[in-house]
């Protein structure tokens, strides 16, 4: 991508929902209208501009439809200027499913992760029983499901992480809900024939948010930086968008896996260096690597839709960019160091 990157939130916004040629066609492909649930998280307004936008450059005349509780009217509003239609919904409240639109593509992004630990119940019901009652809603839909790479152990650095063909062993109360999601789709998508593909996100990021923004600021406020976890994987957000619109093609019953994120194996240590470089700044460690880390292999993801448009060094000058203009946050730590799945 020959861009310079995002100099402010509006630039960032217009940046990640830009479409690309792939985005457009499979708009074309799609086919019928598109619903995305659970629309205002951190993904999900700039994947139905992108959306949004690429179906409006191909010239395909469909919905796109985002339902969520919108806390913030703003990104209600964002949503509603660009075109796509907006539902303020409880989508856990009784009867909310059967009264939202029918669409032949759905995007299920809702989700909770932060503040489990101690609301254990309430995580349950947002990652599994949730998921359960809309593939069971949209059962003759195709879905699009968003999981989460913590369904996986620990692997060592050295085996170059997980793939979608190992076993799942959650470490933490979080990952369980996280795979009974997955279970519980897999037994919708088997028994109703439903096409679906279940994406495990590890981890996306942007200026505002993300492992290499929480690294970046630890150096940037001399902050000791923990190596715990010694070793992450990252994708630009824009690219996660721009991978999960293209994955309708791939939905299939049982459920088609597939591992989203970037394409290295980033050492915690070397991140915060280069952020030390940007900011004239040696960054502080405490602590060692350990042998083994939450790492995602993403061959799959890069065999069918070819490598990221951005590369892991321009987010990291994008990010010290932005962290040394001040720029806003979304102020929500991702805890990627967390070894014992509590977040």
């Amino acid at each position: 991508m020959n861009s310079t990157g995002p100099k402010n939130e509006q630039e960032l916004e217009e940046l990640l929902a830009r479409p690309n040629e792939a985005d457009r066609e499979a708009m074309r492909a799609l086919g019928g209208d598109l619903l995305l649930l659970g629309v205002a998280g951190k993904m999900g307004p700039s994947m139905a501009l992108r959306a949004r936008r690429a179906a409006d450059e191909a010239g395909v005349k469909m919905r796109v439809i985002g339902v969520s509780r919108f806390s913030s009217e703003a990104s209600r509003k964002l949503l509603e200027d660009a075109g796509v239609e907006t539902i303020a919904a409880d989508l856990l409240e009784e009867g909310v499913l059967d009264r939202l639109p029918d669409a032949p593509n759905v995007v299920s992004m809702a989700a909770r992760k932060f503040g489990s630990t101690g609301d254990e119940s309430y995580t349950w019901a947002m990652n599994a029983l949730l998921p359960a009652k809309i593939a069971e809603r949209y059962r003759t839909s195709r879905i699009i499901a968003f999981s989460s790479g913590n369904v996986y152990p620990h692997t060592p650095v050295a085996q170059g992480g997980s793939t979608e063909d190992s076993e799942l062993l959650p470490v933490g109360e979080y990952a369980m809900s996280a795979i009974a999601r997955e279970r519980l789709l897999t037994h919708v998508s088997k028994t109703q024939g439903t096409p679906m593909a279940i994406l495990r996100l590890n981890y996306s990021v942007e200026t505002r948010y993300g492992v290499l923004l929480d690294i970046g600021m630890q150096v940037h406020e001399r902050k000791p930086i923990n190596l715990a976890m010694g070793c992450a994987n990252v994708i630009w957000q824009g690219d996660a968008n721009s991978i999960c619109l293209r994955c309708f093609a791939h939905c299939s019953s049982p459920p088609f896996a597939l591992n989203l994120t970037g394409p290295e194996t980033l050492s915690v240590r070397w991140v915060a260096r280069e952020f030390g470089r940007h900011f004239g700044v040696e960054p502080i460690f405490e602590g060692v690597e350990r042998e083994s880390a939450l790492l995602n292999n993403a061959a799959r993801c890069f065999r069918l839709f070819g490598y990221p448009a951005v590369s892991v060094h321009e987010l990291i000058e994008w990010t010290a960019r932005w962290i040394g203009q001040g720029g806003r946050t979304l102020n929500k730590p991702t805890h990627f160091e967390a070894r014992d799945g509590k977040f």
